[in-house]
């Protein structure tokens, strides 16, 4: 094998290696997400997320604010069989140049937001304000939780700045379609929980 010739198989590993980091960053294990109980709801911590990244971070720092679509389901006995209304939000999302610094608006209620935050303060700012309730979940199975999250759509974007907020039949409309090629998106599973062992 020549020179020439390992050089090119190196890179080619290289460049696989890099897809599937990218890739990687779009899923997650149920390492990533863990289960909190606060008073009667169920939240998330996912300290290894970080979504404001890659495109939608670029696209940030030109100065577009960007809405990101969250849900949070509760599944019981079955992964796939989700129980309770879930919870689902749109955060709008922008970025000062100057001050290096975020802002998180919550659409549905604009008294609800945060500035001045850093890219962490942020993404955990949108989970904090996230839950289900924990009334009605059954305490006798097997329970998982599911976090989706997506950059909105286009159109959606451009309609999410223009109008006062969205609703909740729409936004769930949207999240129960598969996610464009062109949206961000990312996917964590909790480990499987009993209700009464959440710490609270």
């Amino acid at each position: 094998m020549t020179g020439t010739t390992k050089r090119s198989l190196a890179a080619q590993v290289f460049l696989q290696a890099l897809l599937c980091l990218e890739l990687l960053g779009l899923s997650a294990s149920s390492e990533d997400l863990f289960v909190r109980r606060f008073a009667d709801q169920i939240r998330v911590l996912a300290p290894r997320l970080h979504f404001l990244s890659g495109k939608s971070l670029e696209r940030l720092r030109d100065g577009v604010t960007v809405p990101f679509d969250f849900q949070l389901r509760i599944a019981a006995g079955l992964k796939n069989n989700f129980v309770g209304q879930p919870a689902v939000e749109r955060f709008s999302i922008s970025y000062d140049v100057w001050e290096e610094r975020f802002r998180v608006v919550r659409l549905r209620d604009f008294r609800k937001s945060a500035a001045g935050l850093s890219a962490i303060a942020a993404e955990s700012w949108c989970l904090d304000n996230l839950f289900v309730p924990s009334a009605g979940l059954p305490a006798d199975k097997e329970l998982w939780a599911r976090l989706d999250i997506r950059t909105a759509e286009p159109k959606e974007q451009a309609s999410s700045n223009a109008d006062s907020g969205i609703s909740i039949p729409a936004l769930i409309q949207l999240l129960s379609r598969p996610p464009r090629p062109q949206q961000d998106h990312w996917t964590l599973e909790s480990a499987s929980f009993h209700l009464a062992d959440v710490k609270q």
